[in-house]
This record gives structure tokens, C-alpha cells and sequence, in this order.
């Protein structure tokens, strides 16, 4: 039996330690919440020995993929390790200090607590609230810059892990262009947020044109900020609606599209998969990652229950009873397939060719 390298033993080390800090977290903040808000029931999370054991053992399958397509070249070992920690240890008082306003809007119901400055006309009313009831939902400095944190505490340090699980689709569906020079490929990762998608997509693919889309010029700051400080090619980030982006028809051989979905309601849904069928060139791939759903993950139904009645999701509920595969279908993609990892199902689909219309 090989014994495990050394850099093997630090990656596990180190998720093994973000969990930890993720579940300490959430265990003192419930409780505070609790008091806070005079109802031992306001987190209820109820938990069977055997889900949390499924959870678990969920989360190690998840890690070992992770740790196994590093090893095989998919993406760098470095990406294993890739966090901006002295940054997040300087916002972590931060955190602390944003939930008792986050604990205030659920208490009183309020969900479109947004800035006032914001020009609402820029924006689908759908996207005017707070998810997670974060301050500012998704519309301002503060909330992009604590953004990633927060993430990474809710699913216990495996975000990026979970991320991670589009890159080797995307490497396998762009085998379709190796006729062509590497630079001469076009991705764009839509609803990209702070950029950290980006980033392990320029990290892994570092010759081939990367763009950026999200509708928040704040979280689009935060992710220019982000890549200008890691090596690699500039990446075009522009500022636009899922629904209708400007880019012209054909344009991409792959897109990725991460955690956006189960924020959208149904027809906005539908209409971001169209668009992106429309911007990929024939036999270019979509890579779609977003929450498990009832249909594949029903052992996890008491997690999916209660994630929008803790955080504000109000589109979470329909999309965990939503088909994606048919509206993947609908817009036009084949060849489509899909996985589940830990809490994250990731889609894999083609646009036909002209000989297979």
C-alpha cells in the first residue's frame, strides 16, 4: 500500500480544519441567533445521525475527487491551497459584526432592504432583495467583500472544491476545438461573481480567452481586484443581465455558469440556458453547477428543506423541484449529463453540430 504524500496529508489537513471552523461557526452564531431573535426554533436544522453521517461521507468522496484531479493534471495542486487568508482573517470581525442586521431582517421579514442609491431600473425586480438576507443583497462593497467568506463558512470550506467540479467537463468538452490554437478558444463564466471560477478556470486553462459576466458592478470590481492580484492572461469582465448578454451568437466554445440558477425564478431561468445556447459555437459545451435537487439527491431533502427557510432563497424552492435536463432540452442542448457532488449537481451539455440538427 502507497502511503500518502505529503502535499495529500495538507490538503485533507487543511479541509478537515475549514470544516471545523465552518461548523464551530455556525454553532456559536445559531446560538447567539437564537438569543437574538427569542426563538430556539428560529434555526431549527434538523439533522438524523444518518444524514449527517451521508453529509459526511458525501463531503470526503468530494474531496478525494478533488484531490485525484489535481493529481492527475486537470488543475494545478496549488489550486488546492488557493485562498486569500490574511485577507479573510482581517474580514472575519466583519462577519461577526454584519449578522446581528442580518438576524434583524429575517426577524422582521425584510427582504428588499437595498441601498438607496441604487438606479432599480438596471435591474430585474427579482435581483432588487437580499438574498441570504445579507446586507445590500448583492449591490454594494461590503457585501462583495464578504461574500467569499461567508460561502465558504455556509458549506464548511469545500466552495471552491465544489467549484472546481466544472473544470474537467470544460477541459473534456473543449477537446472538440483541438484543431485549434489554444488562444484562439473563448470561455465566459456567467453570474461570475467575485471571480474565483474564473480564476480556477485561468488556472487551469491558461491560454485560452476568459470573460467574465454579472449584473453586480460591485461583485464585478471585487473579481477584477481578485485576478489582478494572481498570475495569469487579463480576463474581460463586463457588467450585463444573464437574460440578454452582448455578446454575439456563436461566439464561445464553452460557458460556465455557477450557483446562479436557484436564484432565479423559472422563466428568468429558461431564459439565461437559451442565451447561452445561442453564444456557444456548434459542438461547444455548457457547463452548468448548482444546487442538488429532490430528483437526485433525495437523502438530502431535509438539507434542501430547510436551506430557504434559514436564508432567504425565495426561487430555491422551485428550483429543487425544477428539470434542468429539460430545460437544457429546450433550448436546444444534447448529449447532456449530469453529477452530483456533496451539495453541488453539475450539468454537462453540447451544442449540436449543423449535421446533428
Amino acid at each position: 500500500m502507497v502511503s500518502p504524500s505529503l502535499a495529500k496529508i495538507a490538503y485533507h489537513t487543511l479541509q478537515q480544519g475549514k470544516s471545523i471552523a465552518g461548523l464551530a461557526h455556525k454553532s456559536v452564531s445559531t446560538k447567539l441567533m437564537e438569543r437574538y431573535l427569542q426563538d430556539k426554533n428560529s434555526s431549527d436544522f434538523p439533522l438524523s445521525p444518518d444524514v449527517f453521517n451521508k453529509l459526511r461521507k458525501s463531503m470526503n468522496t468530494l474531496q478525494e475527487i478533488d484531490w485525484l484531479e489535481a493529481e492527475n493534471g486537470i488543475y494545478p495542486k496549488a489550486q488546492l491551497f488557493e485562498a486569500p487568508w490574511i485577507e479573510w482573517a482581517k474580514k472575519y470581525p466583519l462577519v461577526w459584526l454584519d449578522m446581528p442586521l442580518t438576524w434583524n431582517r429575517r426577524k422582521e421579514s425584510k427582504t428588499r432592504d437595498i441601498p438607496k442609491n441604487i438606479n432599480r431600473k438596471q435591474y430585474p425586480d427579482y435581483y432588487l432583495q437580499n438574498f441570504h438576507h445579507q446586507t445590500d443583497g448583492y449591490l454594494s462593497k461590503h457585501s462583495a467583500e464578504l461574500y467569499d467568506i461567508q460561502v465558504e463558512i455556509l458549506f464548511n470550506g469545500t466552495a471552491d472544491s465544489m467549484r472546481r467540479r466544472v473544470l474537467s467537463p470544460l477541459i473534456n468538452g473543449l477537446k472538440f476545438f483541438n484543431n485549434r490554437n489554444k488562444d484562439e478558444l473563448k470561455v465566459l463564466d456567467v453570474a461570475t461573481g467575485t471571480g474565483r471560477t474564473l480564476q480556477q478556470i485561468r488556472s487551469a486553462l491558461p491560454e485560452v480567452e476568459l470573460f467574465g459576466l454579472d449584473l453586480s458592478s460591485s461583485y464585478l470590481k471585487q473579481a477584477s481586484k481578485y485576478l489582478s492580484r494572481r498570475e495569469g492572461e487579463i480576463v474581460q469582465l463586463a457588467k450585463g443581465n444573464a437574460e440578454e448578454m452582448n455578446y454575439k451568437s456563436n461566439e464561445m466554445n464553452g460557458i460556465t455558469c455557477v450557483f446562479l440558477l436557484h436564484e432565479l425564478p423559472p422563466k428568468a431561468r429558461q431564459n439565461v440556458i437559451n442565451e447561452c445556447f445561442r453564444l456557444i459555437e456548434p459542438g461547444g459545451v455548457f457547463v452548468l453547477a448548482d444546487s442538488i435537487q429532490l430528483s437526485d439527491s433525495p437523502e438530502f431533502k431535509v438539507v434542501m428543506d430547510n436551506f430557504h427557510k434559514v436564508f432567504h432563497e425565495p426561487y430555491y424552492k422551485d428550483y429543487i423541484n425544477d428539470d434542468i435536463n429539460k430545460r437544457l432540452k429546450n433550448a436546444g442542448f444534447i448529449n447532456i449529463s449530469a453529477q452530483s457532488h456533496f451539495m453541488t449537481r453539475v450539468w454537462t451539455a453540447y451544442k449540436p453540430t449543423p449535421e446533428k440538427y
